[in-house]
């Protein structure tokens, strides 16, 4: 209905007594409107709720353009985010503790706290067989008297129930021991020259002759004076259980050869001490290890086990018939000099170096350099050095080269042979075939 056809509201119902122009309240009441104002009025609050009702819909139009506009950026910045990373948290294994003289890892992670203990083997063909000698760190093969070789066997990170036979001290001892770090050195005695040199040197000097050794000896059944004495490294190490500083190391170790090794260089060498100790050692590929033979027989210990070596030294050392008599057959004393230079040849892998050891003072080990001036570097594992006297020829053998095989040709023959050249070349066939399989 349009608003001038809308109908008049009745006025309120008026007092008794009054008049629709006045009013009790006084003259300030509002007067009463007529039709037309009234109809006016009413068109107006129309064009009021009209203007609020485009008001609040402009309001809620801008409300949403606003909110469009103020996230749009949010989702571009959000989308142009990198991805989230992840931290990975990586646990770094703890360093491998080595053995000071094998460069192996040291039992339990842990260096035994113990000196080197160096015993004095006899190698004499009546001391064979020997015991212990596989469980060693290091054994050194000297030259002594009668062109005879002594054994000097060194523990740290192992030991041996069984270790022996015990005999005597010698010269080329002091030099071999005084680059140990201080180490205990048990022996059966040895003349007063020599044992002074021992007194004077930075050795533990564990003499079992003079008495109260009988907790580090045993005497095995089968054996006789003088090749009877034996040692168990447990209580020799409890010789002098306060000393629990390990030697520092002799070698360099790594777990190849050095860059331009020949593979097969160093399959054997020959070290001719003397004809009762004619010594080789033979590359094993099937143990990794070098294999110990006196005169082409294997050097085989109490136990039964072949000698074996991850890494043979052999030092050309200088040396010189001394005065001092160390039997009764008037056999002198071999002195070796220790300390210098001179050749070398390393065996390891099956691998032969040569070169120089150098050898400031007798508390320092000796320096092995190549021939190419680098230096050289051990296997892992234990280690026999071998103290060649000059004049010794060291050989060393390398592997064969590989076989070739040439290839034969056939020329075809266009003539036809009569009966007797036929019968040549059969028989000359047969000559050949028989050449061929005769070794």
């Amino acid at each position: 209905m349009p608003d001038d056809e809308a109908p008049i509201p009745e006025s309120p119902d008026l007092e008794p007594g009054t008049s629709d122009g006045s009013s009790d309240d006084g003259p300030d009441a509002p007067s009463a409107l007529s039709r037309k104002e009234v109809q006016a009025e009413l068109r107006g609050s129309s064009k009021v709720k009209w203007y609020a009702g485009a008001a609040v819909m402009v309001l809620l139009i801008g409300g949403m353009a606003a909110a469009v506009v103020l996230t749009a950026p949010a989702t571009k910045k959000a989308a142009a985010a990198p991805p989230k990373t992840t931290t990975t948290t990586t646990t770094v294994p703890p360093p491998v503790v080595l053995c000071p003289l094998t460069g192996t890892p040291a039992p339990g992670g842990v260096v035994p706290p113990r000196p080197a203990l160096a015993t004095k083997i006899g190698n004499y063909t009546d001391d064979r067989p020997s015991a212990g000698l596989n469980q060693t760190d290091i054994v050194f093969e000297e030259p002594v008297e009668g062109s005879y070789t002594r054994l000097v066997a060194v523990f740290q990170c192992q030991g041996a129930a069984l270790v022996g036979d015990l005999r005597s001290a010698r010269q080329p001892d002091v030099g071999i021991l005084s680059q140990l770090s201080n180490p205990l050195f048990v022996h059966a005695g040895g003349i007063n020259q020599v044992l002074n040199l021992i007194a004077g040197a930075p050795i533990q000097d564990k003499n079992v002759l003079n008495g109260g050794f009988g907790s580090v000896t045993v005497h095995p059944s089968g054996r006789y004076a003088p090749y009877a004495t034996f040692t168990d490294t447990t209580p020799a190490w409890a010789l002098n259980p306060g000393d629990t500083s390990p030697p520092a190391p002799l070698f360099t170790f790594s777990p190849a050869p050095a860059v331009g090794s020949v593979p097969g260089s160093g399959m054997s060498a020959h070290i001719p001490f003397s004809t009762a100790s004619d010594v080789t050692w033979t590359w094993d590929p099937t143990t990794s290890a070098y294999l110990r033979s006196y005169s082409g027989a294997p050097d085989k210990l109490l136990d039964g086990t072949q000698t074996s070596s991850a890494n043979v030294v052999i030092m050309t050392v200088p040396t010189a018939i001394g005065s001092w008599v160390e039997n009764a057959g008037g056999g002198r004393e071999v002195e070796v000099t220790a300390t210098g230079s001179g050749p070398l040849v390393v065996l390891r892998d099956g691998v032969a170096i040569t070169g120089t050891w150098t050898r400031s003072s007798l508390t320092q080990p000796a320096v092995l350099t190549a021939t190419d001036g680098t230096p050289i570097t051990l296997r892992p594992g234990n280690t026999w050095e071998e103290l060649a006297p000059q004049g010794v020829t060291v050989t060393v053998t390398a592997a064969p080269p590989p076989a070739t095989t040439i290839p034969t040709t056939t020329t075809p023959n266009t003539t036809t042979p009569n009966k007797s050249s036929t019968s040549k070349s059969s028989t000359s066939k047969a000559s050949t075939s028989k050449a061929t399989a005769r070794p």
